[in-house]
């Protein structure tokens, strides 16, 4: 295959004409030709690598690896680096190599991190736990590029044996060692970075990613469907509000602003955690443009997205040169990267209105072990008139949660739920066998009535829910168990579902499907009164225990700063 076009080189950072030849799925030759008023190109457009989202977790799509693939690359997405340790969390490595297995059916770059926390902690219940001797299994594969986000950042800390185990392997594989870090500083960052974990994605403000970025991490920037940092941490007038300060670290910032682009902070956008309804919408071509509007050099932005985490990873795609796997698009402009065509090894795979291949189903098994629940299970008791309670405060697009307190009135030695103070009851219900519930209060979902559940919630999976009354909870959290897995909305009146079957993560129904389906649900759960733009991907983070301040888990509430469980009722 040979063919002439105008080519983006990530390499140089320059545009020019070129012969392209293409064999065995490999760029052979690339040779710059002469170009004038009467050269005719073959490619009508601009040639540049296809897309690498470098940290993302397929399962949070709600769609296989396969029809992940299929949505992908009608947006240039060419290759992912994804780390499966939802499913790992659920089924163990019978899970995660079901996920290797299908992405190996469909034309699409997948790259797999090896799950580094599954559980995430000991302070919750999930479906397996992946010890060292697990870890070295998946980091012999030829699939495995990394050891997947270190959360358990405590026990790096405190020199937990299996943790630093872990680590050891994955520097003796050379494997580069993905971070999770949010709000580490000072010592304890110093302590987790000696074990070469080298990039973090938690970062929420600019002074952390000061900080991690100076001590030589590199920065992954978060455009996903909950967490969106982009807005917080591309923020010109922030950043340049210590450009003519030395800060504590003793580094004058003018240095790293002197050409003016502040690009040099950041290595990457990901998606981390990306819904089917925004996914159907765009992927980090979207992200991409955003990172534009808000300022970052369009080059620099598609470096973060191509050959910044092809060299990061070792992936020998991400740039138009001699050698690498021919993965490119062709987009109608470098500023608006509307993506005209998609190829993988140099064969098309998306022309501009189809998608050329088709994606295999997953085979789905039960992996919902609940009994019913009945409405006295979610009631949090006590013995008096009115109470003062522990409350997780959550807010929209944000991972992170603030511990808050509230005075509830009791009814017949029940704390109730406060709709005028929005608070509102949560609960996870443990879903491997042995039926464990904790129950406690969040603020800042704005539900008026009825309840939402879902086996989505990160990292173990057990089933999450909020509502207004205990009978509404036992309602959405008895309509996920029947649906072995899912997500449910319930009122007083009516109820509807979206079933997740695949290890209650997964659909094996395409993007748009799945997403039409939750669009209803949203709109559900906005008519009962929430605001909340991802009220469900929102949830499941409020049993993700390893980012703070206050999270739940099937074992009780769980303060993340002090890394203690907590008692809902304040004495």
């Amino acid at each position: 295959m040979s063919f002439t076009a105008f080519i983006l080189d990530v390499v140089t950072d320059t545009i020019y004409p070129a012969r392209i030849t293409i064999e065995d799925g490999k760029y052979k030759e690339i040779t710059p030709i002469h170009f004038n008023e009467d050269t005719v190109l073959d490619m009508k457009g601009l040639m540049m690598p296809g897309f690498i989202d470098s940290h993302i977790h397929i399962q949070s799509s709600m769609i296989t690896p396969a029809q992940f693939a299929r949505i992908a690359v009608r947006h240039g997405t060419t290759a992912v680096v994804c780390d499966p340790h939802e499913i790992g969390n659920v089924l163990g490595i019978e899970g995660i190599e079901a996920m290797i297995e299908n992405a190996k059916q469909v034309p699409f770059n997948f790259f797999f991190a090896a799950p580094s926390c599954v559980p995430a902690t000991p302070f919750e219940t999930s479906g397996a736990i992946l010890d060292s001797s697990d870890i070295e299994y998946l980091l012999k594969k030829e699939e495995i590029v990394a050891l997947g986000e270190m959360m358990n950042f405590p026990g790096v800390i405190n020199g937990d044996e299996e943790v630093l185990r872990k680590l050891k392997l994955a520097r003796d594989y050379n494997k580069p060692i993905d971070g999770h870090a949010p709000l580490l500083s000072g010592e304890e960052l110093n302590k987790y970075l000696e074990q070469q974990i080298v990039t973090d994605h938690e970062c929420s403000n600019i002074l952390e990613v000061f900080e991690k970025k100076f001590k030589g991490m590199k920065i992954m920037v978060r455009d996903g469907s909950s967490a969106m940092d982009m807005e917080n941490l591309f923020n010109i007038e922030d950043i340049y509000s210590y450009v003519e300060e030395p800060d504590k670290f003793g580094i004058v910032f003018r240095d790293i602003f002197e050409n003016g682009v502040y690009t040099p902070l950041f290595d990457f956008i990901v998606s981390d955690d990306k819904h089917p309804n925004d996914l159907i919408k765009g992927h980090l071509n979207e992200s991409v443009k955003k990172a534009r509007d808000l300022g970052i050099d369009i080059l620099k932005a598609i470096n973060m997205v191509t050959i910044n985490p092809a060299y990061h990873y070792n992936l020998n795609c991400g740039a138009i040169v001699e050698g690498a796997y021919a993965d490119f698009i062709i987009v109608d402009s470098i500023y608006e990267l509307n993506v005209l065509e998609t190829y993988i090894g140099g064969e098309c795979v998306f022309d501009g209105e189809n998608v050329l291949f088709d994606a295999p189903d997953v085979d789905a098994r039960n992996s919902i072990n609940a009994t019913k629940k009945s409405p006295a299970d979610f009631d949090i008791l006590y013995d008096g008139d009115e109470c003062e309670v522990n409350v997780i405060e959550c807010a929209d697009g944000d991972l992170l949660t603030k511990k808050a307190t509230a005075k509830l009135k009791t009814k017949d030695g029940v704390v109730q739920s406060d709709i005028i103070q929005d608070v509102l009851k949560i609960s996870v219900v443990e879903r491997y066998g042995g039926n464990k519930i904790a129950n406690a209060f969040i603020k800042g979902f704005g539900l008026k009535r009825g309840a939402i559940a879902s086996s989505i919630a990160h990292d173990s999976h057990n089933i999450i829910v909020v509502g207004y009354n205990s009978e509404m909870m036992a309602n959405a959290v008895n309509e996920v168990i029947d649906n072995q897995g899912g997500i449910s909305v319930v009122s007083e009146d009516f109820s509807d579902s979206l079933p997740l079957p695949i290890a209650g993560l997964m659909s094996n129904d395409d993007a748009y499907v799945v997403a039409d389906k939750l669009a209803v649900l949203h709109n559900t759960v906005s008519a009962l009164g929430s605001n909340l733009k991802s009220p469900f991907m929102t949830m499941a983070f409020m049993a993700l225990l390893v980012i703070p301040s206050l999270k739940i888990s099937d074992l009780g509430l769980f303060d993340g700063d002090a890394f203690e469980f907590i008692d809902v009722i304040k004495n």
